[in-house]
C-alpha cells in the first residue's frame, strides 16, 4: 500500500515540525506496519515527481492514503485522474480529515465536500455506530481524542453506503466522521480525526481504524463479530427500563 502526505506543514511550520518530525506519513506508516503484519507499506509526498504517485507506483498500490490541506488546488489534474482511474479499477482509497476537499475526494463524491469547523483543540469522542463492521473491530467505544479540530455538519457529501462512526464534540456538534463508499470496483473510506496540529496521529486506536480501514479497501477483512470495548475515560452510560 501507499501512504500519501502533503508533507509541506512539517517542513514549513515548526508548530507541526515538533509533533510531526519524520512528517504525518510516519506515525500513519508505522501503525499500519504493526497493525497488518507482512503488509508492504511505502510513502510517497507531493514535493517528489508525479507526487510520487507514478504509473508504476499506482499500479503496485493496492490501498492509497491520502492527507492534504494546503496543496489541494497544486495537485495535478493528471495526476488526479490516474488515481480515479485505479480507484475504479479496484484499488482502495483512505481519505484523511482536511482531505475531504482534495481534488480526487471531490470528484469520487460529486460534491462540494464543504462542512463546517472550527479549531479550538476540543475533545472529541469517536463513537462507532455499525459494530460489527470490519474497520470498528478492536476498537474503543468511543474513542477519545483530547484535542482536535471540530468538523460539524452539515457534510456535504452523497449518503454514505456505510456510516461506522459519528463524532461528538465539546460544543456540541456531530458530524459523520466515518464513511464508506463504493465507486467502481473500489472502496471509499473517510476518516475525520488528523489536524496536523495535534498529535492525532500517534494514538494507537486511530491507527487501528486506518490499519482496519486499509484491509477493508483491499477487500481483505471480514465482518466484526467483537463487542465494543468501553474506553477507560468514557462516561457510563444508564439506560432506564421504561417498565
Amino acid at each position: 500500500m501507499t501512504v500519501w502526505n502533503e508533507n509541506l506543514y512539517e517542513q514549513h511550520q515548526e508548530s507541526v515540525k515538533k509533533i510531526y518530525p519524520n512528517g504525518m506519513h510516519a506515525p500513519i506508516a508505522a501503525g499500519i506496519e504493526r497493525e497488518l503484519a507482512g503488509a508492504a507499506v511505502r510513502v510517497a509526498t507531493f514535493d517528489e515527481p508525479e507526487h510520487g504517485l507514478t504509473e508504476k507506483v499506482l499500479a503496485a498500490t493496492d490501498v492509497l492514503t491520502w492527507w492534504g490541506h494546503a496543496a489541494h488546488e497544486r495537485v495535478e489534474d493528471t495526476i488526479v485522474e490516474r488515481v480515479h482511474e485505479r480507484v475504479l479499477d479496484g484499488m482502495g482509497l483512505i481519505v484523511l480529515h482536511s482531505g475531504h476537499m482534495s481534488k480526487i475526494f471531490m470528484r469520487l463524491m460529486g460534491t462540494s465536500c464543504r462542512l463546517r469547523w472550527r479549531e479550538m483543540g476540543e475533545r472529541e469522542a469517536v463513537w462507532t455506530v455499525s459494530p460489527s463492521h470490519p474497520i470498528a473491530s478492536g476498537v474503543p467505544q468511543p474513542i477519545v481524542i483530547p484535542h482536535q479540530e471540530m468538523y460539524g455538519e452539515f457534510f456535504d457529501i452523497p449518503p454514505p453506503d456505510e456510516l461506522v462512526f459519528i463524532s461528538s464534540f465539546e460544543g456540541g456538534e456531530v458530524f459523520r466522521g466515518g464513511c464508506c463508499f463504493h465507486r467502481g470496483a473500489g472502496r471509499i473510506f473517510y476518516f475525520s480525526p488528523g489536524h496536523e496540529e495535534y498529535p492525532v496521529y500517534f494514538q494507537p486506536e486511530i491507527q487501528r481504524v486506518i490499519a482496519n480501514a486499509v484491509a477493508w479497501g483491499a477487500g481483505r477483512s471480514t465482518a466484526n463479530d467483537l463487542p465494543s470495548t468501553r474506553a477507560d475515560n468514557a462516561p457510563h452510560l444508564w439506560f432506564l427500563n421504561p417498565d
